[in-house]
């Protein structure tokens, strides 16, 4: 009986992980929509201006693979996305022609700082902080 009790418990904590999580992207997709971003959007302009604090500095693909909640493939059209809109750059590496670089515009930066506000108060919203 007590180890259903846990299993149990288990059960329900990561239910309400997965159930904050859900809440959490929603909101930030609703109030990042105006701006043309959504929540993954924006967390691949936040990677890449947190990974390349000087204007211009590349960041090879796979390095945001690890880092955004997404499959190789959907990162890869989001960032065709991206860069359709101007927002980011992409590179092949001159050593490494499998590799791939992108690259934070200006564009891509202003609208990040744009909107970084935007994103930290839903997340105080949903989170409780």
């Amino acid at each position: 009986m007590a180890a259903n009790t846990a299993e149990a418990g288990l059960e329900e904590r990561w239910r309400d992980i997965l159930s904050v999580h859900a809440r959490t992207m929603c909101e930030i997709d609703r109030v990042l929509h105006p701006h043309g971003l959504g929540a993954s959007d924006f967390e691949v302009l936040d990677i890449l201006v947190s990974a390349a604090p000087d204007a211009g500095s590349p960041c090879r693909v796979q390095n945001l693979v690890g880092r955004v909640h997404l499959s190789q493939s959907a990162l890869s059209r989001l960032i065709g996305r991206l860069e359709k809109d101007g927002l980011v750059e992409r590179s092949v590496c001159a050593e490494d022609r499998r590799g791939v670089y992108v690259t934070l515009t200006p564009k891509g930066r202003d609208l990040h700082a744009e909107v970084l506000p935007l994103q930290r108060a839903a997340l105080a919203r949903m989170l409780g902080a």
